[in-house]
């Protein structure tokens, strides 16, 4: 695993950019149902960094899990991009890829999450936003 701060540095970033999309995002005035206009080639160069992360936490499991479900989201919202997406579903994936990212930060700095849902509970916030 390369070394802690670098990875947590990298994750801070990836939490940070991914916050800035969903904050534009959400300051669209458009309904909830209307196409997401992401910018694909940003989106594309987050997730390979996301990938990034995920292979360098392999050291840690949990630590590797909790990105692989970022990764997971980053992808679907990916494969959708542009304007394939309404606006809650959206943003649904982007807080779906921050939330893993949160909880790998709170982990390197020796810290718990806000709040860190189990698997069980992710899947059912997932398929509450369907």
């Amino acid at each position: 695993m390369s070394s802690s701060p670098q990875l947590r540095y990298h994750c801070i970033f990836l939490e940070v950019s991914f916050r800035e999309l969903q904050e534009r995002v959400n300051a669209q005035t458009q309904g909830d149902d209307t196409p997401c206009w992401l910018d694909a080639r940003t989106l594309t160069l987050l997730t390979s960094e996301l990938e990034r992360c995920r292979r360098d936490a392999q050291g840690v499991p949990e630590m590797a899990e909790s990105l692989g479900t970022a990764v997971y989201h980053a992808g679907l919202l990916l494969a959708q991009c542009p304007g394939a997406l309404g606006k809650r579903l959206c943003l649904h994936h982007l807080q779906a890829i921050r939330t893993p990212l949160q909880e790998t930060i709170a982990r390197l700095e020796g810290r718990q999450a806000r709040s860190q849902p189990g698997p069980m509970q992710r899947l059912r916030y997932w398929l509450s936003a369907e």
